[in-house]
């Protein structure tokens, strides 16, 4: 199966973001992943702000509105990050991993 994946070049969604976990710099599929993680951070957050604004408890707002500042700030400075080093891909993971095939031009 291994040389299927070698000789095709094809790799899923999945083995890339466990190769962006692991290798450095992020691939897009890994950036996608956290994008869609910060959504739903964002609305559970958004939820269980409108529930304390109907318990009418105050430190609770407090809180839950800090938590949702502190998302949109690690957010904003995760795109702010990634706008400075950019995007690798994930064969260039692979090759700093040692995962692909060596290329004989070298």
């Amino acid at each position: 199966m291994e040389t299927k994946q070698a000789a095709g070049g094809e790799i899923s969604s999945a083995q890339a973001v466990l190769l962006g976990a692991l290798a450095p710099g992020v691939n897009g599929p890994t950036w996608n992943t956290l994008k869609s993680t910060f959504l739903m951070l964002g609305l559970c957050l958004a939820l269980m702000l409108g529930l304390a604004f109907s318990s009418s408890d105050s430190s609770l707002i407090l809180h839950v509105a800090f938590l949702v500042l502190i998302t949109i700030t690690l957010f904003l400075l995760l795109n702010w990050f990634l706008e400075q080093t950019g995007l690798v891909s994930v064969e260039h993971q692979m090759q700093e991993m040692d995962l692909a095939p060596k290329d004989h031009q070298r």
